[in-house]
């Protein structure tokens, strides 16, 4: 009976404390046993901040100072530069330091970030960013990533995050609808595109390959995102098991080039095995034949795979759903709402034809994870993807929709696509310019080409044009290359865009290409 009582009753805990001795040419680590009261004299003399925590006062104070800076921010951006870039000598000599010792008043740190950070970047939520694809973002969805981010909310596990987990599901699904898959669809959100595509990728490899992928062959056109490319890279996939092809007239996927490669690739005893299409390409948002490669991929038995990153959103607007006719017949959709979706960064989403594809190939069990695993109502989120550890993503996609309502994001989609057709009747009403592909999905290209003038001139004079128009600041718009021409392509997805912004920076477009091109003639 004693001895039962002595091993029931609670014990006390001894403090221990370890040191380094020295002892045959290595320390040696002995155990010694310290007293409550040496104990708590050893940590009298931490800083009142070891726990890493603010008074109540002193988060409200940094609190309300952040919160002023981004509402200033969203008010003041259309008066802004749209982009301001310093040298790296110039930031490392403001910035670079050794590391703290000790604390400073985040009412300082605050106003270092104002004068050398977010002073030297460009803001692809202006209305006169124009160049790649904007990223129009939110107020509402800004502080969803404020609220994810201090509840520090972990959506990886139904265990410890039910409430974000349902969110995310049930986010995901108002995605299916829009995009009109099967009940049997799923997804999960992601950073961005490219983990997006890696994502459908890798789950195409296990589900059409069983991931013996020695002998597969894998076909998009030569217009694909570069992510493509280096998820194949990353899966394994050799050069010669990538077939770029052309595409046509209108930038989009040859089906007749596609046809003749698998047949060449069948015949020489390849596996194709996924096509990758476009839904808006990043250079002049053309469409891939959505409908035509769905009835070659269903006839050929190939995965169609389409990335919709930035052009997928526009489902929602009335031309966009022509346009995208075919897009519920795929296997897996990348979409990014980022882009068109007006999310701040970082979010993408992977939608999959049958959701139980992504745990085929993804679910990993580890001795860890056992008491997550026990109600298979219950979904796990790390099963689904790359990431155990997993942000509340889903958040400021369900916080904005639940906010505006899918009618505003609709009529925002619409705005975009037809301050591009504006775009486009403005500049065939101006002498020396050239549209080289028409406005579609809120993109269009074109280039300054004066009569009489070389290729290599014309490339030079639209390359200064758009690095000049970068310097002024008041809008921002890039180059790309279409059938070795370089021209001026602009994206116009940002709701909040206006006509006067529209035509003011076409406006300067065109005096600073007169201008460029007088000085250009004058120096030969």
């Amino acid at each position: 009976m004693n001895q039962v009582q002595a091993q029931t009753e609670p014990r006390q805990e001894i403090p221990v404390s370890y040191k380094l001795t020295p002892g045959f040419g290595v320390a040696k680590i002995k155990r010694r046993n310290l007293s409550i009261n040496e104990c708590s004299k050893s940590f009298s003399g931490l800083s009142a901040k070891k726990n890493l925590q603010l008074t109540r006062a002193e988060m409200q104070t940094l609190g309300y100072q952040v919160i002023d800076m981004l509402v200033e921010h969203f008010e003041s951006v259309p008066n802004k530069p749209v982009t301001r870039k310093a040298s790296r000598a110039e930031l490392e000599n403001r910035l670079n330091q050794p590391i703290p010792q000790s604390g400073t008043d985040p009412a300082n740190i605050l106003q270092q970030l104002q004068q050398d950070v977010f002073s030297n970047i460009a803001h692809p939520d202006h209305p006169r960013y124009f160049a790649f694809v904007p990223g129009p973002s939110n107020f509402v969805s800004v502080m969803a990533d404020t609220l994810a981010s201090g509840f520090n909310a972990f959506a990886g596990a139904w265990l410890v995050g039910s409430g974000p987990s349902e969110i995310e599901l049930l986010t995901i699904d108002w995605l299916r609808q829009i995009f009109k898959l099967p009940d049997t669809a799923g997804g999960i959100f992601v950073s961005g595109g490219s983990i997006a595509n890696l994502t459908a990728l890798t789950t195409a490899r296990q589900i059409k390959l069983n991931n013996k992928i020695e002998n597969a062959t894998v076909y998009f056109s030569e217009q694909t995102h570069s992510s493509i490319l280096r998820a194949l890279k990353i899966l394994g996939f050799k050069p010669d098991q990538i077939r770029k092809l052309p595409t046509d007239d209108n930038f989009r996927l040859s089906l007749p080039h596609l046809q003749q490669a698998v047949i060449a690739d069948r015949a020489a005893g390849k596996q194709p095995f996924c096509v990758v299409a476009n839904a808006g390409t990043t250079n002049s948002g053309a469409i891939d034949p959505l409908s035509e490669l769905a009835d070659f991929c269903q006839q050929e038995e190939l995965w169609l795979h389409v990335d919709g990153a930035y052009g997928a959103a526009a489902i929602l607007s009335e031309q966009g759903r022509f346009l995208l006719k075919g897009l519920e017949r795929v296997d897996s959709l990348t979409i990014d709402p980022h882009k068109w979706l007006f999310q701040p960064y970082e979010i993408g989403c992977v939608l999959v034809r049958d959701n139980s594809w992504l745990k085929e190939t993804f679910a990993c069990q580890a001795e860890y994870l056992k008491d997550v695993n026990r109600q298979e109502e219950e979904v796990n989120f790390y099963n689904y993807g790359i990431q155990l550890t997993r942000s509340f993503r889903s958040l400021k996609l369900w916080m904005s929709l639940k906010t505006f309502g899918v009618e505003a994001f609709r009529e925002a989609i619409s705005w975009g696509i037809g301050l591009a057709e504006l775009t486009e009747s403005l500049l065939q009403n101006l002498p020396d310019w050239e549209v080289i592909t028409s406005a579609q999905i809120g993109v269009l290209t074109f280039r300054y080409a004066p009569a009489g003038r070389s290729c290599e001139y014309i490339n030079a004079i639209n390359q200064k044009i758009v690095d000049d128009t970068a310097t002024e600041g008041f809008a921002l718009v890039n180059t790309t290359i279409l059938k070795e021409r370089k021209v001026i392509r602009m994206c116009t997805i940002n709701p909040r865009t206006t006509v006067e912004d529209i035509r003011e920076t076409i406006s300067r477009l065109n005096k600073l290409a007169k201008l460029i091109d007088k000085n250009y003639s004058q120096q030969k």
